[in-house]
């Protein structure tokens, strides 16, 4: 069985588990952000293929358990892989780690592991960003998220904690080639208390996700989060696809050849398309996860300090 080995850091460590984390701005980052967070502690990067053996995930996991001067992991593509193949290694989990079954902080304590699910808090941080209060509401958009991971998952969760309906569309629509994705996404909606309307749609095929492309209403929100432009390539749209007017349309990713995001941009003038890529969704995801493990209060003046400090690798 496939797995992986680890060496015990001998130095106070903070472990990025991924896909391809040495093309990560965050390897120039984060030795910045350290000086203002948790001197002293360096990162180190793990690359795990899509869809790893179980038995790598557990390796993983119980090396940030055991091994010295660990001092807890950031999780990106393998949330929900990782959850699957070692929750019974964690000693407690949040309440979204434990209703999304997925991790993306793995904070140490005394008493062993805590796995945070902190994609509904760092997604919602940055929707904000690009999506005013109360568009839904004066539009009647909708939301068209092609993908349906930990974090597509996260930002329908957010959606759904929303008290006011202007603020929520009334129709989201998951699309995967993954069934067993979309039926995770399903079981969750299941247990919110929401009135979106949720559809799932199974489909690896990319003129047909332009067609629910163009069969949106005007200003609907159109996510990215197949992971294709870094993790695979190319983009879930064909060249031909045509965005609604006036959508907003979230790029997931912010490094890679980011096709989906050339697709939007190609559009942008003439269908007054509002466009955003992710490194806001970077930023907040990073952060939330480095103030949990190191239990800091993050204020907005000291994410503003870390914003600042990041700015000079945003391309890396």
């Amino acid at each position: 069985t496939a797995t992986v080995t680890l060496t015990p850091p001998a130095v106070p460590t903070f472990y990025f588990i991924g896909v391809t984390t040495g093309k990560s701005s965050m390897n120039h980052i984060f030795p910045r952000w350290a000086a203002l967070l948790a001197p002293g502690v360096v990162l180190a990067g793990v690359d795990l293929p899509l869809n790893a053996p179980p038995a790598m995930y557990r390796a993983v996991v119980q090396h940030l358990r055991d091994a010295p001067h660990v001092r807890g992991g950031l999780v990106t593509t393998h949330k929900l892989d990782l959850f699957q193949a070692a929750h019974d290694l964690f000693t407690r989990f949040d309440a979204y780690a434990a209703l999304c079954h997925e991790v993306s902080c793995i904070a140490r304590r005394a008493d062993g592991l805590t796995g945070h699910a902190l994609d509904p808090i760092s997604s919602g941080l940055a929707w904000r960003k690009f999506v005013p209060p109360g568009h839904f509401g004066h539009t009647g958009a909708q939301v068209l998220c092609l993908g349906s991971g930990g974090a597509a998952v996260a930002t329908t969760v957010y959606l759904a904690s929303l008290t006011e309906a202007a603020d929520r569309p009334q129709r989201v629509t998951l699309v995967d080639v993954n069934p067993a994705r979309l039926e995770h996404a399903r079981g969750i909606h299941e247990r919110l208390n929401t009135p979106i309307e949720f559809e799932y749609v199974l489909n690896g095929a990319a003129a047909d996700n332009d067609r629910r492309l163009a069969a949106l209403p005007a200003g609907s929100v159109v996510i990215n989060a197949t992971g294709m432009g870094k993790d695979l390539p190319g983009s879930p749209l064909t060249d031909a696809a045509v965005f609604p007017p006036a959508a907003r349309v979230w790029e997931f990713n912010y490094r890679g050849e980011l096709h989906f995001l050339r697709q939007a941009q190609a559009q942008a003038a003439d269908r007054q398309l509002v466009i955003e890529d992710g490194w806001t969704y970077f930023l907040h995801g990073w952060t939330q996860v480095l103030a949990t493990a190191f239990e800091i209060t993050l204020t907005p003046e000291l994410f503003a300090r870390l914003d600042a400090a990041a700015q000079p690798f945003r391309s890396s």
